[in-house]
């Protein structure tokens, strides 16, 4: 065997060991999802069964963690993806000597392990409410949507900064030249140009508030998210309709990715053939023949 070969090869396996090592486990959990014996088990598969998902859904404890965790999702992403965009464009407005200061102060909480940003939402907070006599506002899931926001804006304003920094500054000036607002060229120019990047930021944000588990488990007080309930029944002993919600969330996953891909080769087939019939109108304009409809 030549060395070309043996390197084939050697990737071959690589590849293997790579998806067997990534997609194992979620094999494991879906066969043992449909098996019927009472702990997870994959084999022997002693016969094939529905029921575990029927137990998910009478389960209120995993319904009501999930609701939450859906609930605080939705509005960490109202909050983090604008202040993840509003921290993106100052990033491109200061003076470029305060940048790295300005860098290093905004993604500090991702670098803060979430245990920290946790208690310190809880004991800010609490002192907060207490001397403003607002303490109705000291609620689990205000608290978790404040501590989650802290940082998962900081991912937002990453995405949306890469994006930003290939826009081009000439639309602005352009757009400002012949007579419109700043809030308008933030409407119609800058918005549409990010909103690639804003529908990355909101999938990354709701993804990352629904797994979160170090920052929650102190700031959600006495209520509960789904990562909190599945902990607490992790430490009491798996059941299979564990593995039976693990089925559910892929599935859901795999489904809105298929869905956002189809979306997404649709507007660029789209985006095509404007920019086809664009060009066939310039070229018609120039030969000075009709331009088609």
């Amino acid at each position: 065997m030549n060395g070309g070969a043996f390197q084939r090869v050697m990737f071959a396996v690589y590849i293997a060991i790579f998806f067997l090592y990534l997609l194992g486990p979620l094999a494991v959990m879906a066969i043992s999802a449909f098996n019927t014996p009472q702990y997870p088990q994959v084999w022997p598969i002693e016969g094939l069964t529905l029921d575990w998902f029927g137990l998910l859904l009478a389960d209120a404890d995993m319904m009501y963690g999930l609701q939450t965790s859906v609930w605080i999702g939705l509005l960490v992403v109202c909050i983090s993806v604008p202040t993840g965009l509003a921290g993106a464009i100052v990033m491109t407005q200061i003076q470029s000597r305060l940048r790295s200061t300005y860098y290093l102060i905004v993604v500090s909480p991702v670098l803060t392990p979430g245990i920290i940003i946790g208690i310190s939402t809880v004991v800010f907070w609490r002192q907060f409410t207490t001397d403003t006599g607002t303490r109705f506002l000291y609620d689990g899931i205000a608290l978790t949507v404040l501590g989650q926001s802290s940082f998962i804006s900081a991912y937002c304003m990453l995405i949306i900064l890469a994006r930003l920094q290939r826009f081009d500054r000439v639309q602005e000036e352009a757009a400002l030249d012949l007579g419109a607002s700043y809030p308008q060229v933030f409407r119609h120019i800058l918005l549409p140009f990010l909103k690639p990047a804003l529908a990355s930021a909101a999938v990354l944000a709701f993804l990352s508030s629904f797994e979160n588990y170090n920052t929650t488990t102190f700031s959600i007080l006495s209520d509960k998210t789904l990562t909190t309930v599945l902990a607490g029944r992790v430490r009491q002993g798996t059941t299979p309709s564990i593995s039976a919600l693990a089925v559910l969330i892929v599935g859901v996953t795999i489904l809105a990715a298929i869905a956002y891909e189809i979306w997404k080769r649709r507007a660029d087939a789209a985006a095509a053939r404007r920019q086809r019939a664009a060009l066939a109108a310039e070229e018609a304009e120039l030969a000075g023949e009709p331009v088609p409809a």
